[in-house]
């Protein structure tokens, strides 16, 4: 089964989101920091990450490097899901976080699955 680890502190959100992949039928890892995230994912080794950026401690953008900067982890998939819209965060995410999509919440469920979907395919 697709594995898809959902990183986010606010517990309503991560909750939200992780339903809305298991009736889509994904098995879903809730972790709720950056570093729950960077300590779980080469155990898990999940087929992609849905990263928060605003968490306390390390934020989604170094936790995002951080699985980019990995061998073991670099082909894993990042999307940011944050509040954060404007184009400057949206630029940084891509730039310095190496991240492959960028969903702004309130979550649209269509538009995670859509996204979800196009990244577990590769982004073909």
């Amino acid at each position: 089964m697709t594995k898809i680890m959902v990183v986010d502190d606010e517990e309503d959100v991560l909750f939200v989101v992780k339903e809305m992949l298991r009736e889509a039928g994904y098995d879903v890892i809730g972790c709720i920091s950056g570093e729950e995230c960077l300590d779980r994912i080469k155990r898990e080794m999940p087929d992609l990450v849905l990263m928060d950026i605003m968490m306390p401690g390390m934020d989604g953008w170094a936790a995002a490097a951080k699985i980019k900067e990995d061998p073991e982890t670099r082909h894993i998939p990042v999307a940011m899901l944050t509040v954060r819209g404007s184009k400057e965060d949206k630029l940084w995410s891509f730039h310095w976080s190496k991240c492959d999509a960028y969903l702004v919440k309130p979550i649209d469920r269509e538009e995670l699955l859509k996204v979800s979907k196009w990244l577990l395919e590769g982004k073909k």
